[in-house]
């Protein structure tokens, strides 16, 4: 399988790796479909027609568990580098942009640096509340 082109979501890391970000209930956008997919959400998202993983992670908050969370997340940095990987949630502004935001970090974004990072390469308001600005810096640092 290849990995994204430029396209909508489509953010491509400091390593060359390339993940879209997106928010689900846009529904998916034209083009090929993922290989993988991280879902930050509240509840299961259900079955997929692709891999995924789904990482327990309310609206508005931090994951349920950081260690899970970061586990998922190291995988979607690992398989991008040869698939299509999504990291999406809901709205694909504030969990997403954490979530890029932490992979960025993996992938040689300080931490410090890494919400600025994703507002400029994905969302200007990703990363949408303070306790997620401070657990990208935490949880990635």
């Amino acid at each position: 399988m290849s990995t994204w082109e430029d396209g909508p979501g489509v953010v491509e890391l400091p390593d060359g790796r390339r993940i879209r970000g997106r928010g689900l209930r846009h529904g998916p956008p034209d083009g090929p479909p993922p290989g993988f997919g991280v879902y930050l959400l509240a509840r299961d998202p259900g079955p997929m027609p692709w891999e995924h993983r789904w990482v327990r992670w309310p609206d508005f908050r931090t994951p349920a568990s950081t260690a899970d969370a970061l586990a998922a997340l190291a995988e979607a940095h690992r398989r991008a580098g040869s698939e299509r990987v999504e990291v999406a949630c809901g709205g694909g502004v504030g969990r997403t942009g954490t979530a890029l935001a932490a992979i960025a970090v993996r992938a040689g974004v300080p931490p410090g640096e890494a919400v600025a990072w994703v507002r400029r390469r994905y969302h200007r308001r990703a990363v949408e509340t303070p306790w997620q600005r401070r657990w990208v810096r935490r949880a990635s640092g």
